[in-house]
């Protein structure tokens, strides 16, 4: 049904069956026309490519996110190389020589994660960690805790990378933590971005969203941003190239990608073939119709797929026993299979890609993602009967 826009990738890969989307997601065709015309581009225009990129592809690519999170200002997104940078940006708005307490999870992505504890080594940080299982009950367990610490932080995901599990409803989540805390709020989004149906309307001004292009959104690494709350007047200290936004007004328009009230969120000098291709796929499902909604319809139907699939084998390690799911409908794209040791889940994604199936792991927990280029009619998982 989908598969047409994703050729190229598809017929690199033969005779494998990708599970690994949530990892790195198959890129539809288009993305390689967005990455030769980032290149013809700078051919033709040389330095005066700036005025190409910061004056169209920017404001249409913040237009085409912004459709797709429902979000008031499109040009309070900013982008970045990755996320660590973001991040960073976010703790160089507080005085780290002060007390900063931030509130988390015990299941964020690498990018904040390692970050954060490093932070924590530091006498005058702190870092309160909630647990994310039993999931039942996390919202609650959650915004009590931001009740009772009052942090100047909150980072929290969508979906948790580590698991699938996702916050049912983001907006009241957000809105119930905005009521308990005056703190920073900030949502990773990117294992949610393109997967999960997302309306940030009513929460922009109050909570960052940070996601990519890396995952769900199909453009590949190198294109990460994050909406910023309108009116909001947090000042980094890490600027990025750009160190003040009064001082370069005259050129914003041509360089500075700055929020339109002076938050100094900015992109520095990068390369921006991960854009090209991030708007070439945002722009095409635009034109094709194709909705975060029908995506995610599709994906459900391929998990269900899966499933069945998968009870067929009935296989010792990899059963619904083992599987990390509270609620489909209060879930990401992926599935993760809670196995007895590290070990155990490293033999198991080894043995099944010696048989063409590609998954990934973290620590003991083995991952299984789903996307628009699978067919669930050619989901074969009889391997593991001689396993």
């Amino acid at each position: 049904m989908y598969q047409q826009f994703y050729q190229r990738f598809l017929q690199a890969n033969q005779g494998k069956q990708h599970f690994a989307s949530h990892s790195h997601h198959y890129w539809p065709d288009i993305t390689r026309d967005a990455t030769l015309a980032y290149w013809d581009d700078s051919a033709r225009l040389v330095d005066d490519k700036w005025q190409r990129i910061f004056g169209e592809m920017i404001p249409q690519t913040q237009q085409l996110i912004a459709d797709v999170l429902n979000l008031p200002a499109p040009d309070q997104i900013v982008f970045a190389g990755n996320t660590h940078e973001l991040v960073m940006r976010l703790f160089s708005c507080f005085d780290l020589a002060k007390p900063l307490k931030v509130l988390s999870t015990d299941s964020e992505f690498y990018s904040f994660q390692r970050q954060a504890k490093r932070l924590a080594e530091f006498e005058n940080i702190e870092l309160i960690t909630v647990a994310t299982e039993p999931f039942a009950s996390f919202t609650e367990r959650f915004i009590a805790q931001a009740k009772a610490q009052q942090p100047d932080m909150v980072f929290c995901s969508q979906v948790f990378f580590n698991s699938g599990y996702a916050v049912a409803d983001l907006a009241g989540f957000v809105s119930d933590l905005a009521k308990v805390t005056d703190a920073m709020l900030v949502i990773d989004g990117y294992h949610g971005f393109m997967a999960v149906p997302t309306d940030l309307a009513t929460i922009a001004g109050r909570a960052f969203y940070l996601a990519g292009s890396y995952k769900y959104a199909q453009g590949g690494e190198g294109c990460c941003f994050m909406a910023v709350p309108p009116g909001s007047n947090q000042r980094p200290w890490y600027t990025g190239w750009f160190a003040e936004f009064g001082t370069l007004a005259a050129e914003k328009s041509a360089l500075v990608l700055y929020s339109n009230d002076g938050n100094h969120f900015a992109g520095a000098t990068m390369d921006y073939t991960a854009l090209y291709r991030l708007h070439a796929v945002l722009l095409l499902f635009k034109q094709q119709g194709i909705t975060v909604g029908r995506i995610h319809q599709y994906v459900k139907q391929l998990q269900q797929a899966f499933i069945a699939e998968l009870a067929r084998q009935q296989h010792p390690q990899l059963n619904q026993d083992k599987l990390l799911l509270e609620n489909l409908d209060q879930h990401g794209h992926f599935f993760t299979y809670k196995l007895a040791s590290t070990s155990e889940v490293a033999e198991l994604s080894a043995f099944l890609k010696n048989n063409g199936i590609i998954t990934d792991y973290r620590g003991d927990r083995l991952r299984f993602g789903f996307g628009l280029y699978q067919n669930s009619q050619a989901f074969d998982l009889s391997c593991l009967q001689r396993q």
